[in-house]
């Protein structure tokens, strides 16, 4: 699914509707810009692609919490969390040429193409960098080949640890599942791009969004607390 599919079809030129934004309190934000902008900056910008790929879910947790999506994210060689992907030499390769490239060494069975892109920002930091984010959605068997697949890749056990799924739900304790998640730490625009696929394409309520990045800034039980494992 890619812009055109999340936002609908564009209107004539001139009438561009603004770019949309995240709008999730506590979650800074990155500036957009359009794939032809994008495509226009100098040499002096270096450009990341990354992807994220999901499923439609119907499992539930215990027989009763909704899983909703099965989403990929992975593991890396720093314990940073990110989506598969990396830098696209743009000298040498299309967005699209460069992010199959660096996909095939950590999955190893999946081509992703123009119609899969979602969205470009501009990164903060010291290095001018603009990163071009790509969703593809697939059926869950599809997801779970993928899954089995990435470790026999090349890079499994070196640059990237382990592919994890994302848990799009809240459990009642208001920690458990996504919120605990977030608490993680990602690697560069990794957080801010997961919570805008899952705002765009209409993956989690933008509420609810807005209510896990909000239970990750209050005091975290201890462990203790949390023995038993309550469900």
């Amino acid at each position: 699914v890619g812009t055109m599919a999340a936002m609908g079809p564009l209107p004539a030129m001139g009438t561009l509707p603004p770019l949309p934004t995240l709008g999730v309190p506590g979650v800074p934000e990155l500036k957009p810009l359009t794939r032809y902008e994008a495509m226009r900056l100098g040499p002096g910008w270096s450009h990341s692609c990354h992807a994220m790929l999901y499923a439609p879910n119907p499992g539930m947790l215990f027989g009763r919490i909704p899983l909703r999506y099965a989403v990929l994210m992975q593991m890396r060689f720093d314990g940073l969390l990110g989506f598969p992907g990396g830098f696209v030499d743009r000298r040498y390769w299309s967005l699209e040429d460069g992010l199959n490239r660096v996909l095939g060494l950590g999955l190893g069975c999946v081509r992703l193409t123009e119609a899969d892109y979602l969205c470009s920002h501009l990164t903060e930091g010291p290095h001018r960098v603009v990163a071009h984010f790509y969703a593809r959605q697939l059926t869950l068997e599809e997801l779970h080949t993928i899954e089995i697949s990435a470790v026999h890749s090349r890079d499994h056990g070196m640059e990237v640890m382990g592919m994890v799924r994302v848990p799009l739900y809240t459990q009642k304790d208001r920690m458990g599942g996504l919120p605990n998640f977030l608490a993680n730490s990602f690697v560069g625009t990794a957080k801010f791009q997961l919570l805008f696929a899952l705002k765009i394409l209409n993956m989690v309520p933008e509420e609810k969004l807005a209510e896990a990045v909000a239970a990750t800034q209050r005091p975290k039980k201890s462990a203790l607390d949390h023995a038993g494992g309550g469900h």
